[in-house]
């Protein structure tokens, strides 16, 4: 997508990795080439807002694809992406939404497809029964690769904690309230700046690990 994110997002957010994908039924349609461009922005105004969980999960389909795709462009659309946690548990919900943009996997909403073709139905699953946290499929080759993330190894500011319940309560002054925020986000700016290739925060397992 590669549209300048917007004035008020953190400038952190333009340095973030970004991942490239081809979509065939785009190109398909005539939406250009097909080859589409992500940044954390939009996974951002996806989710609404941003934080570490939105982070980890743009972060684990980054890995993901790039061990499934080495040489050349993930194909959009022509993967399964399954969660080990049902989908009401925690924020497995916005980590599915996020890994399902992405890679164009969808639940029983997905669409349908043209003629047997594009399909992004019921490629989307929760409460998979594995070790990683997120497992990636390439529907052409059956090749997978799961992915966790550790995302305790990267400790947000101590303060935090104190600040975080005078937020919520609605009594933190105006200087709490722009406090917290910048805490926040810097742990955010951490993960995708300082560990978005360290495999012991964003740990990838290769399908002969899964099942050896």
């Amino acid at each position: 997508m590669t549209q300048e994110p917007n004035s008020s997002f953190p400038s952190f957010f333009r340095e973030a990795p970004t991942i490239r994908v081809h979509d065939p039924l785009a190109s398909f349609l005539g939406a250009g080439d097909g080859f589409i461009e992500y940044g954390y922005a939009d996974a951002v105004k996806l989710a609404g807002h941003s934080c570490p969980t939105v982070a980890s999960a743009f972060l684990m389909t980054r890995a993901a694809l790039a061990a499934l795709y080495p040489d050349t462009a993930p194909r959009r659309g022509e993967l399964r992406v399954e969660l080990r946690e049902p989908l009401e548990e925690g924020v497995t919900g916005v980590i599915g939404n996020v890994a399902g943009f992405l890679t164009g996997a969808a639940g029983d909403g997905g669409f349908q497809g043209i003629a047997g073709r594009f399909g992004r139905r019921r490629l989307l699953a929760f409460g998979v029964a594995m070790e990683p946290q997120l497992r990636v499929t390439r529907l052409d080759s059956g090749a997978s690769v799961g992915v966790s993330a550790r995302i305790d190894r990267v400790a947000g500011d101590p303060r935090l904690r104190q600040l975080m319940p005078r937020c919520v309560g609605g009594i933190a002054s105006a200087e709490e309230l722009a406090l917290f925020g910048s805490l926040w986000q810097e742990r955010v700016r951490r993960l995708l700046l300082e560990h978005a290739d360290d495999p012991e925060v964003i740990a990838v397992q290769h399908e002969e690990s899964l099942h050896g």
